[in-house]
């Protein structure tokens, strides 16, 4: 079941757009040699996929149907006043066809948007340059959302209705993602924040400054958390550090097999193994880590108040105990912490479990 979204007005856009560029996809070619990027193919019933010729002439749309368009590309379509304009829903997602680019972070808006005009009624053209990785991209998560189909089958599906989709692989690994959180961005689970550091790290030395987004919450700034969330605390002088909630889980690694972490899937990608050989937690970072972070690719992370060792991080990533590989690491020693459970009633107050 799609969740409702708000009827984005015509010419409505999300976010900017990046650059000039269309991107690096290539137009489809058609048996005959001709170009086809202009073409528009009907995967289901109301929903069309298609390149930038597409809607260059938007009385074209009209005849086929189409009332709603969404782009997902470098540059917004200039739709120029006419007679199949009046009344087309229209939503622009700014992105490049490159494998870094964050596409994960608009699916939700993208499924929704696609999910009201069709319920409405609606045949939804969703276009990009070429018609060949970032519509595809969009067109399969909302099969896999709307079918509860995995990245695997709904891809599949797509490619048997269109042989030349090709997403890249950056895109590939993202819609994984996307599975692996039941079909909606969850921006609190471990597989969101893990993603969202990597696409930090891939342009850090770059940065002048961090997200403060990337940083969860000081544990000392608020009174206490969920009845079930664990806080830990420096051994030496127990000032709280982390929250259970900032923990990035991780499958267990073996061997050098840990140290394939340049590829494409990552290890936390579907579930989390066990924990029992691993000596450290490896966090999300926190706010009083951010003085230490920025400027530097790795270091020690100390406590802010008797600055007692805790752990180390790095950007380009450390092993953990049980061999596995992560990237990038913000990890801190067990045996430098103590786990404090909060008490169901008395909120403020935590015991040693």
């Amino acid at each position: 079941m799609v969740r409702p979204a708000a009827v984005w007005p015509p010419g409505a856009a999300m976010l900017e757009a990046q650059g000039g560029s269309h991107g690096c996809e290539r137009p489809m070619r058609s048996q005959s040699g001709a170009s086809s990027v202009g073409r528009m193919l009907e995967v289901q019933p109301g929903l069309y996929l298609g390149g930038a010729a597409a809607v260059a002439e938007p009385d074209h749309l009209r005849e086929v149907g189409i009332t709603a368009v969404l782009t997902v590309d470098s540059e917004e379509p200039d739709f120029k006043a006419g007679a199949g304009v009046e009344g087309l829903l229209r939503f622009f997602v700014p992105a490049l066809d490159k494998p870094e680019t964050d596409l994960l972070s608009h699916l939700d808006r993208c499924v929704a948007f696609i999910g009201q005009a069709r319920a409405e009624g609606r045949a939804v053209l969703v276009h990009c340059h070429a018609g060949v990785s970032r519509s595809v991209a969009v067109v399969t998560a909302f099969m896999m959302k709307i079918d509860q189909l995995t990245f695997e089958k709904a891809y599949e599906k797509l490619q048997t209705i269109k042989p030349d989709a090709k997403m890249n692989e950056g895109f590939e690994w993202q819609l994984k993602l996307y599975q692996a959180m039941g079909y909606e961005v969850d921006t609190s689970s471990a597989v969101y924040k893990q993603y969202r550091l990597q696409k930090v790290t891939e342009k850090y030395p770059e940065l002048q400054n961090l997200p403060q987004e990337l940083f969860a919450v000081d544990p000392t700034a608020i009174s206490q958390g969920l009845n079930d969330d664990i806080l830990y605390k420096c051994r030496k002088c127990r000032r709280s550090l982390f929250r259970s909630s900032s923990i990035l889980d991780h499958n267990e690694g073996s061997g050098p097999i840990a140290f394939a972490h340049k590829r494409v899937t990552p290890s936390f990608l579907l579930t989390t193994g066990s924990q029992a050989q691993c000596t450290s937690y490896f966090i999300e970072p926190v706010q009083w880590m951010e003085s230490a972070l920025l400027g530097v690719m790795d270091g020690q992370l100390l406590c802010p108040k008797c600055s007692a060792k805790l752990g180390s991080f790095n950007w380009y990533g450390e092993q953990c105990s049980c061999g596995r590989w992560i990237t990038p690491a913000f990890q801190i020693h067990k045996n430098r912490v103590d786990e404090m459970k909060m008490l169901p009633v008395l909120g403020s107050q935590t015991r040693k479990i």
